[in-house]
């Protein structure tokens, strides 16, 4: 299948900035049904050691780059499922924060699968705070599906 350009593994974005906004975290916390106030209650979350709000763990879903990185630009949209996520912190995240994150390009595996070939794009998404320092790491893998009976346009 090799549609993924396998040249661009190591490639990286452009760094990108996100402020974290307590709204953001308080409307996810939402989203999935979870009512721990941490999330939404600074009082609370300084009462268990925070330095204020922070974010769920699957916030860093919610980042993405101004522009699409180089290696998913021409995917078709309509053959992308979503995979494995894993996240990896060294601190929360807390409203307030500015990340500065990047993209990175991991890697690409071949699969056949029930309903036909695929690949497996792994990519990671990393943020570190002001003071440069790594506060999260997102590595997800993303399924490209063959073309299999798609019509083109």
């Amino acid at each position: 299948m090799s549609e993924i350009d396998r040249s661009l593994i190591g490639s990286q974005s452009e760094l990108f900035v996100v402020e974290v906004e307590k709204g953001a975290i308080r409307k996810l916390a939402e989203a999935i049904g979870d009512p721990n106030p941490v999330y939404r209650d600074a009082d609370e979350a300084m009462a268990q050691g925070y330095a204020g709000i922070i974010a769920p763990p699957t916030f860093p879903v919610t980042f993405f780059p101004p522009e699409e990185p180089e290696w998913t630009r021409d995917l078709d949209r309509r053959r992308i499922l979503a995979g494995e996520q894993r996240f990896l912190y060294s601190r929360p995240i807390i409203a307030g924060d500015v990340l500065t994150c990047r993209v990175i390009f991991l890697g690409v595996d071949d699969k056949q699968g029930k309903s036909g070939k695929m690949e497996l794009l792994y990519q990671e998404i990393v943020g570190e705070g002001a003071d440069g320092n790594h506060v999260f790491s997102n590595t997800k893998t993303t399924v490209y599906k063959e073309a299999v009976g798609l019509l083109k346009k």
